[in-house]
């Protein structure tokens, strides 16, 4: 450790300092370089990525509601430095093992005055990009605080001629929109993950790392090419409540050469703390199929009545077909009190512990059991959080009392409309991503483990790494899903699968539901329909990460479809390795994941609205071994408009260094299992 003296960052930080002076600290292998300096007479950092400038000055502080700012006027009172290179393991994931490798350089602000104040920025560098975050330790006149507002700055030089991928923020759909691709300087306010492609070719991604007891993060462009950290605020216009000391979140630079390495980089799970549940054996990895795309299509309904979805009979039957075909569980939405009438604003009326008559929920976990196959609860909040809150022992008891190990959590509610009930008993209206929900989602997640059950949120706030804290927080939505294709205006472009995994997929698994066969149940003129080819279904399995995978169609469709079907049996839902192999933002991408515990792996390859063709290397696969190839692609005559269904399955005889020819048609993919042989 080293520290360095007032004196000597007081001439580094003099004015007219410039980058070449300033306090730097490196990544591992030297192409990623972090300067600390002083621009406008506040702390600021930059970034250098291969020797070339890729974030200019930009500032960073805190504003309080009675403190004063810190930032201007503060200037460098020491710092130190500190390394790190260790290898740990996930219980599940996209990769058994992770290296954390980095350099670290913590650097601390004070201020003279009638009250001397201080805080400190932790910057940790990694290959693949860097994280920061604010420390504030306990001082005189800082016991509790408000912030209201964060300084962070991103500033990038050429707006113009940067690209970025991105969905709007303090929207009324939370984080379910259609992508964006446009130029930097177009961007209004924007959610991270937030991607970019500068002039270069570097492509950058925005994001945070362990949101715990602070608001999320959204980027608003003051002047083109200027991003400033947005905190999304209280009701009461506060953005964070809080007691020294505390830490933000980490502001994280994911960095790289190309697109496909954003693709495999670890620093969001680097960033969070390690496990703290200790034995997490419990929470298993899986595929499931559910009483769930019925009400979207309208076959069903969530609410009581001749359509009622979620009825003993009709789970006993998706409990059977996944017996037959190996899946580990079903879902079951819609077997509780509350969904009768206009269930989106049904939140005060939800019970927990109550079904309605025609499901049995003893019976069903019970029947269930004895075929092997757990049944996956559902609460749906409407975004009534204080009732879920009153309610949430009982139910959790409830679940833990027949077998329940996983829950499917939804808090529907137009962003801003989430209704919390204050301690004079007013109903007061928050953000899905502001400090008390992040609060509220992460109590969910612990009250949970602690009977050993998962948590699968929908609707919920960004994730930003805490699986590897919390492993029971298996995975979550937090994008457009599938359902949009059911009734979405308009529903998912082709292209919404190819910009998921360089934006959304960043932060971490997400359940989007894939596996639809039946894709056009209206017809393939109809408005409402799935825009892939029958292959692309099949490869979202692949390129779309979470540990736990829903067959989302009827058994029906499945059953018309029986070779097609056998990839979804095969394919795991948990991991040994992960490799992104190809791709670029918005047009196509492809990956390579091999089984956890086993030697099999498994590629999927997706392309946008254009026929592609990818010649990819197979140098993923184990030296000296044989696989059999088993191949499900775009026939030659498939195209998603006309053609959907044209699929070819074949098999051939492969090796490592290969090469494997895909190719992929209109809004098309490959999906392909490399079986080892004895």
């Amino acid at each position: 450790m080293k520290t360095i003296s007032l004196l000597l960052c007081l001439t580094f930080f003099a004015a007219g300092t410039t980058l070449a002076d300033a306090l730097k600290v490196a990544s591992p292998n030297g192409e990623i370089v972090v300067s600390i300096l002083m621009q406008d007479g506040a702390p600021a950092y930059a970034v250098e990525f291969r020797g070339k400038r890729v974030l200019s000055p930009s500032k960073l502080g805190l504003r309080f509601k009675k403190a004063p700012t810190f930032g201007e006027g503060f200037s460098v009172s020491g710092s130190s430095r500190a390394s790190r290179d260790e290898t740990w393991s996930q219980p599940w994931g996209e990769r058994k093992y992770v290296r954390d490798h980095h350099n670290e350089l913590r650097v601390d602000f004070s201020r003279d005055g009638k009250s001397k104040h201080t805080f400190s920025v932790r910057f940790r560098v990694f290959d693949d990009g860097l994280g920061f975050r604010y420390e504030v330790a306990k001082q005189r006149g800082m016991k509790q605080v408000d912030i209201v507002d964060e300084i962070t700055e991103f500033s990038f030089s050429d707006a113009e001629q940067t690209t970025a991928w991105w969905i709007p923020a303090r929207g009324w759909n939370r984080y379910e929109y259609i992508y964006n691709t446009t130029a930097l300087n177009a961007v209004e306010r924007a959610h991270t993950p937030f991607t970019l492609k500068l002039p270069g070719g570097t492509h950058i991604s925005i994001h945070e790392a362990a949101l715990v007891d602070y608001a999320a993060m959204t980027l608003d462009q003051r002047r083109p090419g200027w991003l400033k950290a947005d905190l999304v605020p209280w009701s009461d216009g506060v953005r964070v409540k809080t007691r020294t000391p505390f830490k933000s979140p980490w502001r994280t630079l994911q960095i790289s050469a190309d697109a496909v390495g954003l693709l495999n980089s670890d620093l969001i799970l680097n960033l969070n703390e390690p496990n703290k549940l200790g034995d997490v054996s419990w929470v298993k990895p899986g595929k499931y199929v559910g009483i769930w795309w019925g009400m979207h299509v309208g076959a069903n309904t969530w609410e009581s009545g001749d359509k009622h979805g979620a009825t003993t009979a009709e789970t006993k039957r998706f409990m059977d077909f996944a017996a037959a075909y190996g899946f580990d569980g079903v879902l079951v939405e819609g077997w509780n009190i509350g969904w009768d009438g206009s269930w989106f604003h049904n939140g005060d009326v939800f019970s927990f512990t109550e079904s309605y008559p025609d499901f049995d929920l003893p019976a069903v976990a019970a029947y269930g059991k004895a075929k092997g196959v757990r049944l996956i609860g559902h609460h749906e909040t409407s975004g009534s959080v204080t009732n879920y809150r009153r309610q949430m022992d009982a139910a959790y008891d409830l679940y833990e009392k027949h077998g329940v190990t996983q829950i499917k959590t939804g808090y529907v509610a137009d962003g801003g409309g989430i209704k919390r009930i204050d301690k004079q008993g007013y109903p007061r209206y928050e953000w899905h991503d502001g400090q008390f929900m992040v609060g509220e989602y992460l109590h969910s997640v612990i009250e949970a483990a602690k009977r050993r059950i998962s948590i699968n949120t929908h609707e919920p706030v960004k994730d930003t790494g805490l699986r590897r804290t919390y492993p029971n927080w298996i995975t979550r939505e937090g994008a457009r899903g599938q359902e949009f294709n059911a009734w979405g205006s308009p529903p998912n472009p082709p292209e919404h699968t190819a910009i998921l995994p360089y934006t959304r997929m960043l932060s971490g698994p997400m359940d989007f539901t894939p596996g639809i066969f039946d894709l056009a149940w209206d017809g393939l003129d109809a408005e409402n329909r799935v825009k892939t080819t029958l292959a692309k279904q099949l490869a979202l399995y692949v390129v779309l990460y979470s540990p736990i995978q829903m067959a989302a169609d009827f058994p029906k469709n499945y059953s018309a479809r029986p070779d097609a079907f056998q990839f979804i049996r095969d394919v795991p839902a948990d991991w040994e390795q992960s490799k992104a192999l190809a791709g670029e933002v918005g047009d196509y991408v492809a990956f390579a994941r091999q089984e956890r515990g086993g030697p099999d792996w498994y590629l999927g390859a997706l392309t946008d609205e254009q026929a592609r063709r990818l010649t990819l290397r197979l140098d993923f696969l184990a030296p000296g071994q044989a696989y059999t190839a088993q191949i499900y692609r775009d026939g030659d005559k498939a195209d998603w408009l006309t053609n959907p269904y044209d699929m070819v399955i074949e098999e051939k005889s492969v090796q490592h260094g290969d090469t494997l020819v895909l190719p992929l048609a209109t809004s098309g993919g490959a999906a392909v299992r490399f079986k080892a042989l004895p």
